[in-house]
């Protein structure tokens, strides 16, 4: 095989330069270069096991190679925009005077944090453990069980984006709440390791019959992002989640 064993392997590993560069983006809370990054990212995730299935190379080594990759992805990276997503919302920005039982701070050299975002940090916990599991379940080949981390972070960093880009008073004020964060954290963590079954985006021929739900699925996320922007992003998750409990029949 050669060099062609390779091929898949290093479109892996551009998936993960990409989600580095987008940590970086996103430590610094620029959000918006970040999801760039990570978009880039699920790109190259989308890609390397296509080649490796035309290419006829798949390998253990590239399963594990990508499961990793895509931890600091779709993992690493919305933990991170979670953790400052929250962080924009307490009252007091440098956390001198804020002392809520509930979100005490740390202290260490000068260096205050606040405990409540931390909260942020259990999706790639929460990505880990569904990426381990879906690494040994052999019955995923045709659909998934649980939300895909790439789809969990999509619905992440839509937050972000909705208030760079739609400046909606009643958008902002829901998403700028850290009740909502922390409920939106532990729901995608629910999700991302619940025993739900969701169809996969493959097809395996192009007739309605057989893929009616993606056709129904893709058009309207396609009319949903056309009229709402970004705000339909969390909208389509849930319709993705939708439309496959009303298909289970056709989901095994």
């Amino acid at each position: 095989m050669g060099i062609k064993r390779h091929i898949p392997n290093l479109v892996t590993l551009f998936n993960l330069f990409s989600g580095c560069i987008a940590v970086i983006f996103a430590v610094y809370g620029n959000f918006v270069a970040a999801a760039i990054f990570v978009f880039i990212g699920i790109f190259f995730d989308f890609f390397d096991g296509l080649l490796a299935r035309k290419l006829n190379v798949q390998s253990p080594l590239g399963i594990q190679l990508d499961s990793l990759a895509d931890l600091v992805t779709s993992g690493v990276v919305p933990g991170i925009i979670m953790f400052k997503l929250i962080s924009l919302t307490i009252d007091a920005p440098d956390f001198a005077s804020y002392t809520e039982s509930w979100n005490s701070v740390m202290h260490w050299k000068g260096f205050k944090l606040s405990v409540l975002p931390l909260i942020g940090l259990l999706i790639p916990l929460a990505s880990a453990y569904r990426l381990a599991r879906f690494n040994l379940d052999e019955d995923q080949q045709t659909y998934f069980k649980g939300l895909p981390v790439p789809a969990n972070t999509l619905l992440i960093l839509a937050f972000p984006l909705i208030l760079e880009y739609q400046n909606n008073d009643i958008m902002n004020s829901i998403i700028i709440n850290k009740w909502f964060l922390t409920e939106l954290t532990l729901l995608s963590c629910y999700l991302l390791n619940s025993n739900i079954k969701l169809f996969a985006l493959k097809f395996k021929d192009w007739s309605f019959k057989n893929n009616g739900t993606r056709y129904i699925f893709l058009i309207l996320s396609l009319v949903a992002l056309i009229v709402l922007q970004f705000a339909a992003i969390p909208l389509i998750v849930g319709l993705y989640i939708i439309l496959s409990l009303l298909d289970r029949k056709n989901i095994h």
